[in-house]
């Protein structure tokens, strides 16, 4: 797997991005007017109590979430000139998410489940790419396994396998070690932070773990929507 070819500029740059959504008791302000950027092949740990944005922040730069105001702009690519379909397609060939849930779809096998995004990007090696994927995670053995097969670990690696295995330019990880007991969450982290250097891959990581936050080049903190001192 290899990383695809950079581009002039940051990876992520965010100009007064900000969100607000509606409630019964009114405007909710998520995000006010954040500003942020992230080199290519950094490592950006963003961290905050609970209800600071950090969660939507990712979400705003995956394009799964539509910012009502300010400028998102991920690989030189503004997402706000992207529909639904092309920001799809964008994070199929840009993104590799992580998440704190695994995601696994439950009737498929861990390498099914890699295959999924190389398969909606039409790769004929798709299952193959898989395969290399798992291996790289120490998994190859346990590729025929469902995930209610596999320890919570393992399940978080097949998560990160699928991640990495289109050879994303960005990895976005939310809170990616809150399912594991410290020892399990502290080994597949190291696995996170050698797969995106060995390919000079961009890393965001949302942790409320401070020694995690420390491990990237940088740290942010995000309060009540902002970024903070």
């Amino acid at each position: 797997m290899t990383a695809k070819p950079m581009t002039a500029g940051p990876m992520i740059a965010l100009s007064r991005l900000a969100l607000t959504l509606s409630s019964a008791a009114g405007p909710v302000n998520i995000l006010r007017g954040v500003d942020l950027e992230v080199a290519q092949g950094e490592t950006l740990g963003v961290v905050g109590p609970s209800g600071s944005g950090k969660t939507t922040l990712l979400m705003a730069i995956a394009g799964l979430e539509r910012p009502s105001g300010g400028i998102v702009r991920v690989a030189g690519c503004d997402l706000a000139a992207l529909d639904e379909d092309g920001l799809a397609r964008f994070r199929r060939d840009t993104i590799g998410i992580v998440f704190q849930s695994f995601h696994l779809v439950p009737t498929m096998s861990a390498l099914e489940n890699v295959a999924i995004p190389l398969e909606l990007a039409r790769r004929t090696d798709a299952f193959a790419r898989a395969e290399e994927a798992l291996e790289a995670v120490g998994l190859k053995a346990r590729a025929r396994h469902y995930p209610a097969q596999l320890s919570g670990g393992e399940q978080q690696r097949v998560a990160l396998a699928r991640a990495f295995a289109h050879g994303p330019r960005l990895i976005l990880a939310d809170e990616p070690t809150g399912n594991l007991d410290r020892e399990t969450g502290m080994a597949v982290m190291e696995l996170l932070f050698e797969r995106a250097a060995r390919h000079g891959i961009t890393l965001m990581l949302i942790t409320h773990d401070g020694e995690l936050a420390r491990r990237c080049g940088r740290v942010v903190r995000m309060a009540d929507g902002r970024i903070v001192p």
